[in-house]
Order: structure tokens, then sequence, then C-alpha cells
């Protein structure tokens, strides 16, 4: 049944039952595991808001990251940009950059909502 109905009323009908679909423009998804990570490069993302209810789809190939195949080295300069950016310690700056997945603009924002 579902395939013979186009994708406008489809949307019609998840509307009548209390479901709203919005596509979010997302260049990169990180779900983290206790053990690795799954990094989502260029994914389809779509939230979903049924009945007040939140819910987000990933759609995508992620690359599995472990401890072993993640990026350990982190510069030196790295974390004075980062220390220099927020005032804060360099174990601060190196905890926030790896929490991060290494993005130095998302560290310094991490460190600054503390």
């Amino acid at each position: 049944m579902r395939g013979n109905m186009n994708p406008k009323q489809m949307k019609q009908a998840m509307q009548k039952l209390g479901i709203e679909q919005e596509d979010v423009d997302a260049s990169k998804v990180v779900i983290h595991t206790a053990d690795k990570r799954l990094v989502f490069t260029d994914p389809s993302v779509q939230k979903v808001d049924m009945m007040g209810q939140e819910t987000y789809q990933v759609m995508g190939t992620p690359e599995e990251q472990t401890a072993e195949n993640r990026n350990p080295e982190i510069s030196d300069d790295d974390i004075q940009a980062v220390v220099n950016k927020t005032g804060c310690s360099e174990e601060t700056a190196r905890e926030a950059i790896e929490a991060n997945d290494y993005d130095l603009a998302q560290a310094i924002m991490a460190v600054n909502d503390e």
C-alpha cells in the first residue's frame, strides 16, 4: 500500500495521524557509545514529531571509530588555541578537543558553555 502513495499523500496522511517530519541540514552526525564512535559524514537526517515526542532518523553509512583508529595526536598549537580563547587549563583544553572530535571551534564553545 505504501509503495503506491506519492510523497505528498504520505505527508498528508502522516499529518492526519499527528506526525510531522522535517529535513535537518546536517553535515555530520556522531554517536558516542561506551567503546566506539559512529561518524556519519553527509547523512540524511529527519526530525520526526509525533504527538509532541521528537525523534531523529539518521540515514547513511557510518565510519566506526574505536580508540585505536581515532586521531590520538593533538598538537600543542591546538591546545594553546583553546587555552588562549577560553582561559582554561591545558588539561581541560585537551579533554574538550577529544570530546568534540578534534574540532577546535566546538571544543572552544564547549569550554565556554561550562
